[in-house]
């Protein structure tokens, strides 16, 4: 049986080694699975600590996808079995979010640069993958997009701390939406470094590998070389500027609404809108859950202040308390198992979202906020 990540070590040019993570599982869109995600985190220790390692690329098999996102049919079997159960009980659900999320915080921590070859779909859990990364790298097919709101999750992974750290307040509406960015919109919104032609990355890793790494030397040298390598391969000068880009007034207006049913209503008014990249934004908000509109927003603003360790440790807990909650896993089965793209959301609309359904999910799911197993985070 095929693993499904692999791991590669390649001599440089000079002295020491670089290594190559694959996710392989290209079938699936590279989707995340709880078994990826352990032998990714081991594996990264296993390299920050060999001296003899300088740096790491992520990449994904195939042509399509660096990682579409989290493996969900364990979960949704998971939802399933635990149904009528505190949160607390779905130990599978508990271990997935535990082992994603500790591996997501490990990489925006991580000792050593770690360049993400991020081609095709990026979205959800390969979003989180990709963003802590110190060298993140589209392609002209990159497609970036956290679209939690299609299933009734919420922008996880560390997305509560990215979409808020993004300019203009822009992450509330990518939340809302799910919105989906080109390689122009990845850079200007600031969720993306670089831009390489896909037909250029061998001739990019090639350009890695002459690198003359200095084991001894600062680190910020090592990150300057890989710079200059991926900068010399750019193409972002030569991109047209990206529909987000294009309607950026539009949405600096949108997002400065303060409350949650504000904001949903002017986002809404974009549904019948002449540029399409807005109106397929709005119609996914509109054919989305409400609550993860509520929720996703909700999170943002609770993470304004919060240190990253502290908002994977919120994060840990609402995504237990959804799977509880009979939305995600209903989200799941319209889109996966039954693939019948109708979901049945409770509540059914914005103005049916109340305070008490928030809190519901934000409450914590163990006794206290030491018992959360991300509590040491950090």
């Amino acid at each position: 049986m095929t693993a499904p990540v692999l791991f590669q070590e390649k001599p440089l040019a000079s002295q020491g080694c670089y290594a190559i993570a694959t996710l392989n599982q290209p079938a699936k869109l590279n989707s995340l699975s709880l078994e990826m995600c352990q032998l990714l985190a081991e594996q990264l220790t296993r390299w920050e600590q060999d001296p003899a390692i300088a740096f790491v690329i992520f990449e994904g098999a195939g042509e399509k996808a660096f990682c579409a996102g989290g493996d969900l049919h364990q979960l949704y079997t998971s939802m399933q079995e635990n149904a009528g159960k505190p949160a607390a009980d779905n130990a599978y659900a508990a271990r997935f979010f535990d082992i994603e999320y500790r591996l997501d915080y490990q990489i925006h921590t991580y000792g050593k640069p770690i360049i993400c070859w991020g081609h095709g779909v990026v979205m959800g859990g390969g979003i989180g993958l990709m963003a802590g990364t110190s060298h993140r790298v589209v392609s002209e097919t990159s497609r970036l997009a956290m679209p939690e709101v299609t299933i009734g999750l919420f922008p996880d992974v560390g997305g509560s701390w990215q979409l808020n750290h993004l300019t203009g307040r822009i992450g509330r509406f990518l939340a809302a939406t799910g919105a989906i960015l080109n390689a122009a919109d990845s850079l200007f919104t600031g969720m993306a470094d670089y831009c390489v032609r896909h037909s250029d990355w061998p001739a990019v890793t090639a350009g890695l590998e002459r690198i003359e790494w200095d084991p001894e030397a600062d680190r910020r040298q090592l990150d300057q070389c890989i710079h200059q390598v991926l900068a010399q391969h750019s193409t972002a000068a030569t991109l047209e500027s990206g529909p987000l880009q294009t309607n950026y007034a539009t949405l600096l207006a949108i997002c400065a609404n303060r409350d949650v049913r504000s904001l949903y209503a002017a986002i809404a008014t974009l549904a019948d809108h002449t540029d399409p990249w807005l109106a397929r934004a709005a119609q996914t908000m509109l054919k989305g859950a409400p609550l993860s509109v509520a929720l996703g927003l909700t999170l943002q603003e609770r993470a304004k202040h919060l240190s990253l360790a502290e908002v994977f440790q919120l994060e840990y807990n609402v995504a237990v308390n959804c799977c509880a909650h009979g939305q995600l896993q209903e989200g799941i089965r319209a889109l996966l198992i039954d693939k019948d793209r109708s979901p049945r959301w409770q509540p059914a609309t914005i103005d049916e979202v109340t305070q008490a359904d928030l809190d519901a999910l934000l409450a914590s799911a163990w006794q206290d906020a030491t018992s959360n197993p991300l509590a040491s985070l950090g």
